[in-house]
């Protein structure tokens, strides 16, 4: 009964932080007229605070220390916080420039660039079921850039930025809180500084847009960590596999929002090209779950069974790093 309802909770949790993940696109419009550079800047800077804080209450600093003793590992924390700012900002900036639907889709073969990285980078071996998958979504992008008349970069920037950061994040091994409070250390002084700049350039949005205005950037801290601490809590309670599913949320959410909320437009070809996106995902996540149910029984069978063979790409559907998709 216990352990029930803890995954109830988790379950809970993992909504909470893929629901607020999927319509996060309902507030980065609020923000303007800051441009994207700015509001990214804010996040930075706000994000630091909020993590600081909660850290403060955990009292969870010994990590620092351990941290800074490790140059490899700074260096490492350093490059993913260069790659999710990318990451971030683009986001921003498409969401607020009428693309909702195109950084959508970045999240949706987020799981298919992770797998090639995961071939290409670390040497893991496909299953036919895999292969199929990560062809179809090939074969998903070109139909895109000819629906497009180009190759849809915000989507490919996104999904490889992502990648990229799940594969550092891999190699850091860091908590969530722990690397997001890291990341927005390393990220904070350049932000602040460009926040400073623009305030003395007389371009800053924060104070001259009203008490609301400059809260709701404040607020851009928030928007980053409360999610954050949801996936936390759902990471300790659900399988992976539960959190692999519930990942696709997100990108549902955001692409819903673009359609019927936003009124982009949607034409037969793009309609066709994220068709495949799909059936890519649905053979992707039946050849984890049926790959995890065999692991499973071969385990009941004999526990002294390895889970997985050494080197085989991973039998769930992976779940986001600890970090938002956008």
């Amino acid at each position: 009964m216990k352990a029930q309802n803890e995954q109830r909770t988790g379950l809970l949790y993992g909504f909470s932080a893929y629901g607020m993940w999927g319509l996060v696109p309902l507030f980065w419009p609020l923000l303007k007229p800051s441009g994207a550079v700015e509001i990214l800047a804010h996040r930075m800077v706000w994000s630091l605070v909020a993590v600081g804080v909660a850290l403060l209450v955990l009292r969870r600093w010994a990590w620092i220390r351990e941290l800074l003793r490790q140059p490899r590992k700074l260096g490492l924390t350093a490059l993913a916080s260069a790659v999710i700012s990318v990451n971030w900002g683009l986001y921003i900036w498409s969401v607020n420039n009428g693309q909702v639907v195109e950084a959508s889709l970045g999240y949706f073969i987020n799981p298919l660039v992770t797998i090639a990285i995961g071939v290409l980078v670390l040497g893991e071996r496909l299953r036919r079921a895999q292969w199929a998958a990560v062809a179809i979504g090939f074969a998903a992008v070109l139909v895109l850039a000819i629906g497009y008349g180009r190759p849809p970069w915000i989507s490919l920037t996104l999904a490889f930025s992502f990648a990229a950061y799940g594969l550092l994040k891999k190699k850091i091994n860091m908590g969530g809180l722990e690397s997001l409070t890291a990341e927005t250390a390393l990220l904070f002084p350049p932000a602040l500084g460009y926040l400073l700049w623009l305030a003395a350039q007389g371009q800053s949005s924060f104070a001259s847009q009203g008490v609301g205005h400059s809260a709701l950037l404040a607020a851009t801290g928030l928007v980053t960590a409360v999610p954050l601490v949801c996936f936390g809590a759902a990471a300790i309670r659900v399988p992976l596999s539960t959190l692999g599913l519930l990942q696709y949320m997100a990108p549902v959410f955001q692409f819903a929002l673009g359609v019927l909320y936003f009124h982009e437009a949607m034409p037969p070809e793009r309609w066709a090209g994220f068709s495949l996106v799909w059936a890519a995902l649905a053979i992707l996540t039946w050849d984890a779950l049926r790959t995890a149910r065999r692991t499973r029984a071969r385990l009941l069978a004999d526990p002294k069974a390895p889970a997985a063979a050494s080197g085989t790409a991973a039998t769930a559907p992976a779940p986001a790093p600890a970090r938002e998709p956008a």
